[in-house]
């Protein structure tokens, strides 16, 4: 499904999706209808994640000596594919030298952040980006919109995007969009199968110390 809402059901989720809402807000006001910059700056800090919970995972999984049950190699493809985004929406847009500096400013903050909110809940972690992809979604349905409605370009697809999604000779600007959205709704509804995954856990563990006391 495309535009779904996973509720904020206690305060942790609550402080991820006001984070996340947090940054909406500013990304709104710093580019309004201007989606292809909004989507470099997006997959900018979109490639993070990924990248940060593979690492501190496998780093987890070396500690505790278990398997990591295949999401190291998962989160890294999520991380890749979000810098593929990146790339594609480069040829697109054009950003200036402002705003690669905006998205150097955006990467570093966010790196920081997200590595000291993994670190202190992996769980916490996974359901802000989950957020942040639904986000993503609703913005990627905004550009088609704008796109079907005549306001941008339907321009073709740059040859990056059609090798790597293996699109059509004649593809478009529509088509980039429509599979950029697709990898969007992939990453949001793993990242909260992720999240209620590691949340069942903390519940079994609360439940074994409930039992032991009684």
């Amino acid at each position: 499904m495309l535009a779904t809402h996973k509720p904020a059901i206690n305060w942790r989720d609550k402080i991820a999706y006001s984070l996340v809402k947090f940054f909406r807000f500013f990304a709104d006001t710093f580019f309004r209808k201007r989606y292809g910059n909004r989507a470099i700056v997006l997959e900018t800090v979109a490639a993070v994640p990924g990248l940060v919970g593979a690492g501190l995972l496998h780093l987890k999984c070396l500690r505790r000596i278990k398997d990591d049950e295949g999401w190291i190699r998962k989160l890294l493809d999520e991380a890749d594919n979000e810098r593929m985004h990146l790339m594609t929406f480069i040829y697109i847009a054009k950003p200036n030298w402002f705003e690669r500096a905006v998205v150097f400013i955006a990467q570093m903050i966010f790196v920081v952040m997200y590595l000291a909110m993994y670190a202190i809940s992996s769980r916490t972690a996974h359901r802000f980006v989950g957020y942040l992809e639904e986000e993503a979604v609703v913005s990627y349905n905004h550009y088609l919109e704008e796109i079907d409605s005549g306001r941008i370009p339907n321009c073709a697809a740059p040859a990056i995007a059609k090798q790597y999604w293996k699109l059509a000779d004649n593809a478009t600007l529509r088509d980039v969009v429509i599979a950029v959205r697709q990898d969007e709704v992939d990453h949001r509804d793993v990242n909260h199968y992720l999240a209620d995954k590691l949340s069942m856990g903390e519940k079994i563990i609360q439940d074994i110390k409930l039992e032991t006391k009684a």
